[in-house]
């Protein structure tokens, strides 16, 4: 999940309808309209360098606060982590279901089978999982002992893994924990505590098989044995990255400062690093069908075969005068990208064979907050700042 572009389709409670149904956020972008010869879901390509318009936008309780897991797309659900935590049809932005108290603002939102796992909105210590299309609990744990506010960092359909801050005497927390709870007891089947130090925010993970993989804001990137909890091992890297990290073929794939890193999840072994320029660094990568992207701070893009490190293609022109993507998605042959604010940032639509960009949609509005897009059938959805818009994939 967390190498797809975080499209899981779903790879981590959202939003409430504060603005008029259908609001036009199309900035003179073309009309977008079915083209009557594959369905509802087959649109019209615009001219080139021409953005489609938005199919709809609706206003949303939460912003996009640093986290690209804000955002997700389920079957035909869209969800934002807000509260109250809302699903929509990606289809029209239809409310299809509204629960208050179910998210914490910002959370992850961690699926782990067909659930959808998440911090409880009550703060009152339990994890919760919940049907994404009905929006019904299906699942609940309270984490025993002495433990503060867990938070659900990965998922597969046997645990559910949490960060957990220990509580002192004095109600304070100085030490965390990392745990497995066992989804059909509810009951936590082991739990490690990690070292003083280390702090329970800016942890970016996936799992992966056996293998729970982390990263920290110490910049140390550790792996642990989903079924027991034993750190198979953990080692320093150069930056902490809390983007966001790619598992494919039984590799960790890090951004290291000027390196793209893959390391052996069954033990830490290098598999391959690639380096761009001299004083540039690389930026988050994403893996979706085999194919690693990455952006660096030279405005170039990337694209990489994740199991062996060769470059497939490197585009340093296209970039150029514009706002680079942090963040991926991809539907047939295009590629997706969502930038930080800029006035020539927004959602970006690449040639995956080559990178040269088609289109920018920006809704005009001059917001600053970052952009996140993820992928639905043959629709976008994207995030920026309180907006949640969606896109014909075209």
């Amino acid at each position: 999940m967390a190498g797809a572009g975080l499209g899981l389709v779903l790879t981590g409670g959202f939003t409430t309808a504060c603005g008029p149904e259908g609001e036009d956020v199309s900035g003179g972008a073309a009309d977008q309209k079915p083209n009557g010869k594959g369905g509802a879901d087959a649109f019209e390509t615009p001219p080139a360098g021409t953005a489609p318009s938005a199919l709809w936008q609706q206003r949303t309780a939460v912003g996009t606060l640093g986290n690209h897991e804000v955002l997700a797309v389920v079957g035909n659900v869209v969800l934002v982590a807000g509260d109250p935590l809302v699903g929509r049809d990606i289809a029209t932005g239809k409310k299809l279901w509204s629960l208050k108290d179910a998210a914490q603002p910002g959370a992850r939102l961690i699926m782990g089978g067909d659930t959808l796992y998440l911090a409880s909105g009550r703060y009152d210590g339990d994890v919760v999982g919940l049907d994404p299309a009905t929006g019904k609990e299906t699942w609940r744990s309270h984490l025993e002992g002495h433990y503060a506010q867990p938070r659900p960092v990965g998922a597969d359909t046997e645990r559910v893994y949490v960060i957990a801050g220990i509580l002192e005497k004095d109600l304070s927390s100085r030490t965390n924990v990392i745990a497995a709870i066992d989804v059909r007891t509810g009951k936590a089947v082991w739990s490690e505590k990690r070292d003083t130090g280390t702090d329970e925010s800016g942890l970016t993970s996936a799992v992966s098989g056996e293998h729970l993989v982390y990263t920290d804001l110490r910049k140390n990137l550790t792996v642990r044995d989903t079924t027991t909890g034993r750190q198979r091992w953990t080692k320093k890297i150069s930056r902490a990255n809390f983007e966001r990290i790619a598992v494919h073929d039984g590799a960790v794939i890090v951004s290291d400062g000027r390196n793209l890193r893959a390391f052996a999840l069954e033990d830490g072994t290098e598999r391959w690093t690639l380096e761009t320029e001299k004083f540039d660094t690389f930026n988050g990568p994403t893996v979706i069908d085999g194919v690693l992207y990455a952006s660096d701070s030279a405005h170039s893009l990337w694209a990489v075969d994740a199991g062996t490190g060769k470059q497939r293609w490197h585009n340093t022109e296209t970039l150029r005068e514009v706002s680079v993507p942090l963040q991926f998605a991809k539907v047939g042959d295009t590629l997706y990208g969502a930038t930080e604010f800029d006035k020539n940032g927004g959602v970006q639509a690449f040639d995956a064979s080559d990178g040269k960009l088609r289109w920018t949609f920006n809704d005009g509005k001059g917001e600053l907050p970052q952009w996140y897009v993820v992928s639905g059938g043959k629709r976008l959805a994207a995030l920026h700042a309180k907006s949640l818009i969606a896109l014909p994939a075209v």
